[in-house]
């Protein structure tokens, strides 16, 4: 195996399906699910900016989650689909610190912004009259600023250390995407101080959100339960579950990443879980959230019916 000391020398993909019958069936079956989690969050986008109805804090929060979750998808499956389709593998040092920084940005401003959505209902159910004074417009722009830049911080600080650490090893990165843990496998360097960085930080971003919305949504069933009208209860009770699924759906693989000690990493499992928080989510997001939302399909509708009524 050849050594490498130049942190110049470009990076290969070795990408998420192997270079056979087996591999091009299961992207057949990837491009679907990719080209769904593309329309439903761009659709969602559109919808909530130009619908003024929508316009509350709410909508503004899930138009937060499906930008980045569109976002999310184009960082990542564009460049694997390339390497997959032409063979083009090769990704070069700031190449993939700018997808490693987009893609670790766009993972901890989700989680908070999940965890901002968890708050926003908690409030409007279970204090339905402070709810207007509390989740406000102002409040609502400080929670996603607030999301979209601890998570630019975070990723530039671990941007940055892989950027600069020597990498002596053979440069094929066993992921399909510029995933920091994949590549730091590849450096001459101790790295063990990191580790312990990226555990501080999956904690703060990953495990204190996912606790938070576990207490919220906890605290909302409580208030459902004491409801008088059975009906409500159920909608309550299928909401309530169906979001804690996806949510789960996101956070459990990140943290079964980034929590597990180097000795018990497997590249094949971390590609597997990948599969759940950059595909699955961002295609369930749109249809747990908003699709199924009678306001989001009523808005659908007139907007849908406008433009109808400009073709003819």
């Amino acid at each position: 195996m050849e050594n490498y000391t130049q942190i110049s020398t470009d990076f290969i993909l070795l990408g998420l399906f192997p270079p056979s019958r087996l591999g091009f069936v299961l992207f057949t079956l990837i491009v679907p699910i990719f080209l769904m989690a593309l329309a439903g969050n761009l659709i969602m986008v559109l919808l909530i900016f130009l619908e003024a109805q929508l316009h509350t804090p709410m909508y503004v929060l899930l138009s937060q989650l499906s930008l980045m979750d569109l976002m999310y998808i184009c960082t990542t499956v564009p460049k694997m689909a390339s390497g997959f389709l032409f063979g083009n593998k090769s990704i070069s040092l700031i190449g993939c610190g700018i997808q490693s920084f987009f893609f670790v940005t766009l993972a901890g401003s989700e989680g908070l912004i999940l965890l901002s959505m968890a708050y926003d209902r908690y409030m409007a159910i279970c204090f339905p009259l402070h709810y207007p004074i509390v989740v406000n417009r102002t409040v609502c722009v400080v929670l996603i600023l607030g999301s979209w830049a601890m998570g630019a911080v975070n990723s530039c600080a671990h941007t940055v250390y892989a950027l600069s650490i020597p990498y002596c090893r053979s440069r094929a990165i066993n992921h399909f995407f510029c995933h920091v843990p994949a590549m730091l496998m590849l450096a001459c360097r101790d790295t063990r101080v990191y580790e312990y960085t990226v555990f501080v930080s999956t904690i703060l971003f990953l495990v204190f959100p996912f606790l938070g919305i576990v207490c919220s949504y906890g605290r909302v069933l409580i208030t459902v339960y004491r409801m008088r009208s059975q009906e409500g209860r159920k909608k309550a009770y299928s909401t309530c579950s169906t979001h804690l699924t996806v949510v789960t759906f996101y956070y459990a693989p990140f943290a079964y990443t980034y929590l597990r000690p180097k000795s018990l990493q497997s590249p094949a499992e971390d590609k597997v879980l990948a599969v759940f928080y950059i595909f699955l989510t961002p295609m369930l997001n749109p249809v747990i959230y908003s699709l199924r939302n009678k306001e989001v399909m009523g808005a659908f509708g007139r907007m849908t019916q406008r433009m109808c009524s400009m073709k003819m």
